[in-house]
């Protein structure tokens, strides 16, 4: 009934049916988006508004009338509309003369300047490697790998697009791009560094699991599906998705599968399905889904600039390298022992091809990430700088919650072994820390906020093992 009122009120003040509604609709600050291809209007350009506040784009509502037609079925009167040539406020009309939109579904996104990206723009090796310590505690080794195929490939792209222009003349060759492959036990940090690279250099990251993938034509996501995902953390906007960056986690679950003889599906056949990908090829994809349909539109996609890379825990990885390693061992006095390897915390480093194409990655896969990034296992001193040092850490996080109370929170020396001592018998790595931490911070979490006049509460091991409480300060006591 309110509806009802809003037309007649737009129609006594004037309105021409639905074309009042829509004017008002682009001028309040927001814009339509397509209830098929989910594109917004800046994208797909002025919406067909169809009745019960439908919009649908020009690519979509072609694709309707397209396929109605080739169903045989008789459209009548809509058989012999050119729609595609009709304004927007002139389709609304047609359809329903008295609608008028209400609803608001998306706020209009400021467009951004047209920006010229060069050398500049992108920060400088040693200056990524400072910004991810900020962030990420240890493993610099791989950040400096890392900072540096970083850089080099962000070259890559600048120089192409450089000697494309007209008047510059090209000297033949060509750089290749340098897909990066993680190698690290779970916990160690992969996932998170990568997240904390794309978000300093400002471009679309999309996080794959390698889990779910499968060849095309079986149950399950298909290759494409990653570039889609790209796609739909670019907004939709190819040319910014053609510089992103995409990470297959995981990818250590789609080696070959040892003794079978069925066809592997989500295996070596996804390790193949890869290659296009990893190579630079021009795959289609959908726009605003991530599942192919005639009623979706479809774009292209060229990988050639997209750097892609692949990390996984690889379990059992150090066997493969010690049994290598122990061939090599001598006989008679001052010869290699062939246990020497077994308390090495630094085994991954000395990881080669041949190790993984042993676990079961194809040749073809390995030649096309010509980047190895190994992380080490987190030690002990690592997991109490994991707790205090990064600009998020999780003690930080617990103490910036207890400030809005007006409590400081505190831990003692003694506190921080005992936490990194049993995170490391969990095996989980880093992700333990967070698991411990909540389960003795919430008697502190809900006690706290009882009592107003509670300034300070400081975290004991006592209180850790179970066998006291923590040291509490009211605030006419504290310091």
């Amino acid at each position: 009934m309110d509806d009802r009122e809003n037309i007649l009120e737009d129609k006594s003040a004037g309105g021409t049916g639905g074309g009042s509604g829509v004017k008002d609709r682009q001028e309040d600050g927001y814009e339509k988006v397509c209830s098929i291809c989910r594109r917004p209007e800046s994208r797909a350009g002025e919406m067909v508004q169809m009745p019960g506040e439908i919009c649908m784009c020009h690519d979509c509502m072609q694709k309707a009338f397209d396929s109605l037609g080739k169903s045989g079925m008789d459209i009548g009167k809509f058989s012999g509309i050119p729609f595609m040539n009709l304004n927007v406020s002139d389709i609304t009309s047609f359809l329903r003369p008295d609608m008028a939109v209400t609803k608001k579904q998306r706020p209009k996104k400021k467009e951004k300047e047209a920006r010229t990206y060069t050398i500049k723009d992108i920060p400088a090796p040693h200056l990524i490697k400072q910004k991810l310590d900020e962030s990420v505690v240890g493993q610099e080794q791989a950040k400096k790998v890392m900072s540096v195929a970083v850089y080099n490939h962000y070259k890559r792209t600048l120089l192409a697009d450089r000697e494309g222009e007209e008047g510059r003349p090209s000297d033949g060759v060509t750089i290749e791009r340098s897909n990066i492959l993680m190698v690290g036990p779970t916990g160690s940090g992969k996932t998170y560094l990568v997240k904390t690279l794309a978000k300093l250099l400002d471009v679309p990251l999309a996080i794959a699991d390698a889990t779910s993938l499968t060849e095309a034509g079986y149950i399950g996501d298909d290759i494409e599906s990653v570039v889609s995902k790209l796609l739909a953390e670019a907004d939709n906007d190819v040319e910014r998705a053609e510089r992103g960056i995409i990470f297959i986690d995981e990818v250590d679950k789609i080696a070959k599968k040892q003794q079978t003889n069925a066809r592997d599906v989500s295996g070596e056949s996804v390790q193949q399905e890869l290659l296009k990908l990893l190579e630079g090829s021009v795959v289609e994809v959908p726009v605003g889904a991530s599942q192919k349909n005639a009623m979706t539109p479809m774009t292209t996609v060229n990988t050639d600039d997209i750097l892609f890379i692949c990390g996984g825990a690889f379990p059992g990885l150090e066997e493969i390298i010690k049994e290598r390693l122990r061939k090599k061992t001598s006989m008679g006095f001052g010869a290699d022992l062939k246990d020497q390897f077994d308390g090495d915390k630094d085994l991954l480093t000395k990881v080669t091809n041949e190790d993984l194409r042993k676990f079961g990655m194809i040749p073809e896969f390995l030649g096309r990430l010509p980047v190895t990034v190994t992380l080490q296992q987190l030690d002990k001193p690592l997991m109490k700088r994991i707790l205090t040092e990064p600009k998020n850490a999780i003690l930080k996080q617990y103490a910036k919650l207890l400030a809005y109370d007006e409590v400081r929170l505190e831990f003692d020396d003694q506190a921080l072994d005992w936490i990194a001592e049993e995170a490391i018998k969990k095996e989980t790595g880093a992700r333990a820390l967070r698991a411990i931490l909540e389960d003795f911070m919430l008697d502190i979490m809900y006690e706290t906020p009882k009592d107003p006049n509670i300034g300070a509460v400081v975290i004991t091991r006592p209180y850790l093992e179970k066998r006291g409480g923590p040291r509490i300060a009211m605030r006419g006591q504290m310091g």
